[in-house]
């Protein structure tokens, strides 16, 4: 079934969900933009990754992360499991691919915060679902001012941050768009627009034959 009737009496034509990746250096907003589509956008949920670091206080398993012992991690990795993985601070970080793709098959769109490396995991393992964003500064000193005034960190951590940063921006030529944040309201409403286009490229309405062939037949 690609094609079913929608409240207004028309016909819906089914689509396969995407996978919207989001990426910036830290500071440049991406956590803000994303906490901000998935209030705005019913049909976008957030990647849940799983790792091998202990449970924090106040988390949840399978809402926060699928928490899974380092043998397991071994195991879902040689199992090919995993979109993406990394270690990062010894603990292992990977994107569970069953999920992803049940939600894909659904039309159901999957919310992604991760770094130029993740990226190039997924787009070597699902290109075709992929839409990348790489979320840039206004400027560097912005970038530095933005980190300062979260107050969360020592200036040690800020420099080490800043210096991240550069490496990190080296790598917007590999992602499909590219937004620069002046204005958090003004780069979610770019981020919308991009998902909406990208919602409707025709490869990703998988219902279309079918609906076009009702349409020359008169239905």
């Amino acid at each position: 079934m690609t094609a079913s009737a929608g409240s207004s009496g028309f016909i819906e034509v089914k689509r396969r969900g995407l996978m919207l990746v989001l990426s910036s250096p830290s500071g440049a907003g991406k956590t803000t933009i994303s906490r901000k589509l998935l209030g705005l956008e019913p049909n976008l949920t957030m990647s849940v990754s799983a790792t091998t670091r202990p449970k924090r206080p106040g988390e949840t398993a399978g809402t926060d992360y699928h928490f899974v012992d380092p043998t397991e991690f071994g195991l879902m990795i040689n199992r090919n499991e995993f979109l993406e993985h990394a270690k990062v601070f010894d603990n292992y970080y990977g994107t569970p691919k069953a999920p992803v793709f049940e939600a894909l098959r659904g039309g159901r769109d999957v919310l992604f915060d991760i770094d130029w490396q993740g990226t190039q995991q997924v787009a070597q393992n699902a290109r075709d679902d992929l839409v990348s964003v790489f979320i840039l500064p206004p400027s560097t000193r912005e970038l530095e001012q933005r980190l300062k005034s979260r107050a969360q960190d020592s200036a040690e951590v800020v420099a080490g941050r800043m210096a991240k940063a550069a490496d990190e921006m080296s790598h917007w030529a590999e992602y499909d768009y590219i937004v620069v944040n002046h204005n958090i309201e003004e780069s979610v409403t770019q981020v919308r627009a991009i998902l909406t286009a990208e919602r409707l490229k025709r490869q990703r309405q998988v219902g279309l034959p079918e609906f076009v062939k009702g349409l020359r037949e008169g239905q």
